[in-house]
């Protein structure tokens, strides 16, 4: 299985060339094969190198480091958990929850101060925004959140919003600190960048095929094949089109567009803040970034299994852009491209050994950066017999969804009633 998309990854093409590893040839053996390098599988192949340092690690990349899923999301590394509850028994658990994911931040600091580029990482904050009666509900429920939890934050009027943003969309907003913004490009380069010597990985090597043989496992790529004790699928939602977790996991496709970088002229009219990210309220609103290298970037739509024909895509983003910035009217995007995200019906993750010898850790929901470090090493934790969080009660596991046809329906329903409840926000 590959996971190609019709668009090349605009954070990625942004950055120098870099020259990939050789992909898999021939037959190999290891302990461990990890499938995918992004965030999960590049934590998960670190951690097992220091807990079992003679092991032989090999992780397999479909495409090249930085082109996939952990170089197409949106940039946002939250250092905490998040809620629009205030129970306490939920923040009790969030409170766990966000020691976890603020050593795993730590962590991915440090390999970026290490081994990557400067400015492609900061802690920059994050606005969540709403522009309508059903966005301000979510907005007030989310600062009552906060409020509860003891965390830092600021509400913003409409006038303010202008002021620092540049957009008079919104009614209002809060905005947290407790966030780095990224180059994810950039940044999962550098943790790749960093794995440990003895750590074997291999790029433009989908896995195809998964077979258990006399209790080892077959790792099948187009033009190799690594025998091992231990899988880690680490590949997030193109683990179900291996053949596992297909009852709790599904694809749902996103879309962003990057601007080129804007003149003077045009940034003078952009607000006071010049590096900053926006959430929405709605799960089906807009993302929106300007970037520390004078660019903005709109993330929008959502797609189930399938990507949408790329010349749709252009003007839907932008139509959707200029409704937040009218004065960008004349501005068009440099680069457009998609992305998968790994669904589940509740939340909840697929983590956990699913037979003998195979492990995974999928499921993120849109939060595979910062979330899919701490599991990735928390899955060579227990791959190896080592104690472990109840990664279960902290985080939740995955439901089961229905089969298709009823799946895909149920998805489409749900979409169409979401997307005209929450339509002044998209």
């Amino acid at each position: 299985m590959t996971s190609q998309y019709q668009l090349s990854c605009g954070w990625n093409d942004c950055l120098p060339p870099r020259v990939p590893k050789e992909p898999l040839t021939g037959e190999r053996a290891a302990n461990v094969v990890v499938i995918g390098a992004g965030f999960t599988g590049i934590a998960c192949a670190k951690r097992w190198q220091s807990l079992a340092p003679e092991d032989e690690i090999v992780v397999l990349e479909a495409t090249t480091v930085g082109e996939g899923n952990p170089g197409r999301n949106s940039g946002f590394l939250l250092e905490i958990a998040l809620a629009e509850d205030a129970e306490s028994g939920r923040i009790a658990q969030l409170e766990a929850s966000n020691r976890l994911t603020r050593a795993a931040m730590a962590s991915i600091k440090e390999d970026v101060d290490r081994f990557g580029e400067q400015g492609i990482l900061a802690r920059s904050g994050t606005y969540r925004a709403a522009a309508s009666p059903i966005g301000l509900a979510a907005l007030e429920r989310y600062e009552t959140f906060l409020a509860a939890a003891g965390l830092s934050y600021r509400r913003l009027s409409a006038t303010e919003m202008e002021q620092e943003l540049g957009t008079r969309f919104y009614q209002a907003g809060l905005y947290s600190p407790d966030c780095y913004l990224a180059q994810p490009a950039a940044v999962i380069r550098a943790l790749a960048k960093g794995l440990p010597s003895a750590v074997s990985l291999y790029e433009h090597s989908p896995v195809i095929k998964l077979d258990l043989q006399c209790g080892k496992w077959r790792v099948l790529t187009p033009h190799g094949v690594v025998t091992t004790d231990k899988v880690v699928l680490a590949n997030n939602a193109f683990a179900a089109k291996l053949g596992f977790a297909r009852g709790q996991l599904a694809s749902v496709y996103t879309y962003a567009g990057l601007t080129p970088r804007l003149p003077e002229s045009v940034l003078d009219i952009l607000g006071t803040n010049q590096d900053w990210g926006l959430l929405p309220t709605h799960r089906l609103g807009s993302t929106l970034r300007r970037t520390s290298d004078d660019r903005l970037l709109i993330r929008s739509l959502h797609d189930y299994e399938q990507e949408r024909p790329a010349s749709s895509i252009r003007s839907e983003l932008k139509s959707r852009l200029h409704s937040r910035f009218p004065q960008l009217e004349g501005v068009d995007f440099e680069y457009l491209w998609g992305g998968a995200v790994g669904f589940t019906l509740n939340g909840g993750l697929v983590w956990d050994e699913l037979e003998p010898g195979l492990f995974a850790s999928c499921g993120c929901n849109g939060g595979g950066t910062v979330k899919g470090t701490l599991l990735g090493s928390l899955i060579a934790d227990k791959a190896l017999g080592q104690p472990t969080p109840d990664v279960f009660a902290l985080f939740g596991q995955a439901s089961w969804m229905p089969p298709e046809p009823f799946r895909s329906v149920g998805f489409h329903l749900t979409s169409a009633w979401e997307s005209w409840q929450g339509r002044e926000e998209r």
